[in-house]
């Protein structure tokens, strides 16, 4: 135990030592994760609406009055929809509307009247999510008498606020990429400045040199989630733990380590700091991908789903989110435990071989 701590306690001041490093990882636990959850929108912000009013109405007006801040800028009058279909084009606007010269003849006539759509498809989510408040605009204009009264409850995230779930994805996504960078650059360090023969000559065994590496990284990681929750998380974006902050510390922790196992079997095959990155990249893109941080698993391929059950991720960032926002009990997070653990087990033992076949 002596010479573990030794190894752990080196590898933490050669990390705080490393100045770049220590940026680095600040930067990814505090700014990134801060300019994740504040910078990317999901729903209409700014969206600028061009129009084309052939109808000659008040109707019309009406309806783009409705188109206000912050969600929208006031909207923008073309004479033709070639010039508004040149401004889609040009993106100076990402949604474009046609009232058609009969437009509010057949509106107050109580006829079907057509009202014209151009979207800018290349940003799909803005302006999909902008066709929605349309359709909800006109009903409100249609008065319809529907003996159903529809009720929403929002559930775990009432005020349907995007910043913090987006914020604690970019956390977890930032815990993936410095578990098996930091651990995997921690070995190879030692390669590109010429100690790893002397580290063979060291009279300790390998195991011990291997696990105290490894962990001590792991153990940076878990300090930068800490960091993280104590002022982006909680303290920026306000975000809710409804569970228990303990169980998702352990749960992280398990998490760290299953990854470090990963960078671990990237150290064993890497020869510069180079090669980490690139590998690193290679294996954390479908690792996120197939863990249904931006894309639901329902809403795979079938194939992809069953694929992603072999990702820690996947069990990882169901049971933290099922921690932060559901309030989930320790009994219930048992299988979210047991998922990242095996997992994690596997994945560990098979880079703590590999790399161990170097010793």
């Amino acid at each position: 135990m002596k010479i573990f701590f030794v190894v752990f306690s080196k590898e933490i001041i050669s990390f705080m030592r490393s100045f770049m490093l220590v940026l680095v990882v600040l930067y990814s636990f505090t700014v990134d994760v801060y300019i994740a959850g504040s910078g990317i929108q999901i729903k209409p912000r700014n969206v600028v609406v061009g129009y084309v009013d052939n109808s000659g109405g008040g109707i019309s007006q009406k309806i783009l009055s409705h188109l206000h801040q912050p969600e929208f800028l006031p909207p923008k009058a073309f004479l033709s929809q070639k010039a508004l279909s040149a401004a889609i084009f040009n993106k100076e606007v990402l949604v474009g509307i046609i009232f058609d010269s009969n437009f509010e003849k057949f509106y107050r006539e109580g006829k079907n009247t057509t009202l014209n759509v151009l979207l800018d498809a290349t940003a799909a989510s803005q302006s999909l999510t902008t066709l929605t408040y349309l359709q909800n605009i006109i009903l409100d204009f249609e008065k319809l008498t529907i003996p159903i009264t529809i009720k929403s409850h929002k559930l775990f995230n009432q005020n349907a606020d995007n910043h913090s779930f987006i914020g604690l994805t970019e956390m977890l996504s930032v815990i993936t990429m410095l578990a098996i960078i930091l651990t995997a650059i921690v070995f190879v360090k030692e390669k590109e400045e010429g100690t790893w023969d002397i580290m063979l000559l060291m009279p300790v065994d390998p195991k011990i040199i291997i696990l105290a590496k490894s962990l001590s990284q792991v153990f940076i990681v878990v300090a930068g989630v800490i960091l993280t929750l104590g002022f982006v998380t909680f303290g920026t974006f306000n975000t809710p733990m409804n569970g228990s902050f303990w169980i998702f510390i352990l749960l992280t922790f398990l998490y760290a380590f299953s990854t470090a196992g990963i960078g671990l079997f990237v150290a064993a095959v890497s020869k510069n700091v180079m090669q980490v990155a690139q590998l690193s990249i290679i294996i954390i893109m479908p690792l996120i991908f197939l863990s249904g941080a931006w894309t639901p698993i329902y809403a795979m391929h079938p194939f992809f789903q069953k694929l992603s059950l072999i990702s820690p991720l996947r069990y990882y960032i169901e049971g933290s989110e099922s921690l932060f926002y559901r309030g989930t009990s320790f009994v219930d997070m048992l299988p979210y435990l047991a998922g990242v653990s095996i997992l994690g087990v596997i994945v560990y033992w098979i880079g703590f071989k590999k790399i161990g076949k170097l010793f």
